[in-house]
């Protein structure tokens, strides 16, 4: 970890010449408060990795009953790689907010703005295990999305988890090429997400003159919530269904890292929406596990047919509800 990196990064963030972020200065300050990682592989194991997303391909399709295609990009980074990607990310997302938003004092703000954000990657790069990307709000001419595995964080988890490297690695490729089903299931699924961003940060940026603006942004926020509890929760009950080996114990041991951790690793946890993401994991993991026993997985992957399926939010808590109503 290089803290001067960050500090001057973030002092130089102030003289940008305009915007409330400076997202230059945000990917150099959050590389400065993590190491890169080792990413450096022999040839068997890089022939795992593709060998363990293969098989979650395959695993995933004959037990959904879902065809998708892998991402057109799948890689293996180190944390820098992953910053560079998510503030693209970020950029995008935020970009409305950045056009509305002012201050009195426009070169503090923007270093305080800057260093958030920074602090906040840093925190994630170091936590992430794997990522599937729908890059939602990117332009036309970008690839549709992106697979990411952060070997150093995988690498360190097997490690804290005490389980086998090669066993957890391809756990972990399972949930994240789940997501590629789950969007691959659901061509309208990205538009849906990418409006109801849209209408929230759109209105929160209007809401610092316009009254009334907090109302829809909350309204989209929560159907974002409810239909992320859905992606999150089919990806979690898919990949254990489909998992062609033993799961149970890195099962308990990855749901007990999402719990645990020091004081401050909390804390962040709780400003990043860590405790949200969680909830959202177990609730729709319970929700479709529980379609799933009383139906069967081709039942609950009848959620990705349109929108009108997704659970509402009181079905979440009744899956009879939702059977009755979909099925």
């Amino acid at each position: 970890m290089d803290l001067t990196r960050s500090l001057r990064a973030i002092a130089d963030a102030a003289d940008a010449p305009e915007g409330v972020i400076d997202w230059d200065a945000v990917a150099e300050a959050a590389k400065g408060g993590c190491e890169p990682g080792d990413l450096r592989m022999e040839p068997a194991e890089r022939a795992a990795f593709a060998d363990d997303v293969r098989a979650a391909r395959d695993g995933l399709r004959a037990a959904s009953g879902v065809e998708f295609d892998l991402p057109d990009s799948v890689e293996v980074q180190h944390r820098h790689h992953w910053i560079d990607a998510n503030v693209d990310t970020f950029r995008r997302v935020l970009a409305p907010l950045e056009e509305h938003a002012g201050g009195v004092f426009p070169g503090v703000a923007r270093s305080i703005n800057s260093g958030t954000m920074a602090v906040s990657l840093a925190f994630l790069a170091r936590n992430v295990l794997g990522q599937y990307d729908p890059l939602l709000l990117a332009g036309a001419d970008e690839t549709d999305h992106g697979l990411y595995f952060v070997r150093p964080n995988i690498r360190a988890a097997a490690v804290e988890l005490d389980v086998g490297y090669p066993r957890f690695r391809r756990w972990i490729a399972f949930h994240e090429v789940a997501h590629a089903a789950e969007f691959g299931a659901a061509p309208w699924l990205p538009g849906y997400l990418e409006e109801r961003v849209e209408e929230g940060i759109g209105a929160l940026s209007e809401g610092v003159s316009l009254f009334g603006a907090g109302a829809q942004s909350r309204e989209a926020f929560r159907e974002l919530n409810t239909a992320m509890t859905a992606v999150e929760g089919y990806a979690e009950l898919l990949m254990d269904r489909a998992f062609d080996d033993e799961y149970d114990d890195l099962r308990a041991k990855l749901d007990a890292r999402r719990r645990g951790g020091d004081p401050i690793t909390n804390l962040l946890k709780r400003l990043l929406g860590f405790g949200m993401k969680r909830r959202q994991y177990e609730r729709g993991a319970e929700f479709f596990a529980a379609v799933a026993d009383r139906r069967d997985l081709r039942t609950a992957s009848l959620v990705w047919e349109r929108p009108e399926n997704l659970p509402r939010d009181e079905e979440f808590d009744d899956p009879g509800a939702w059977i009755r109503r979909v099925a």
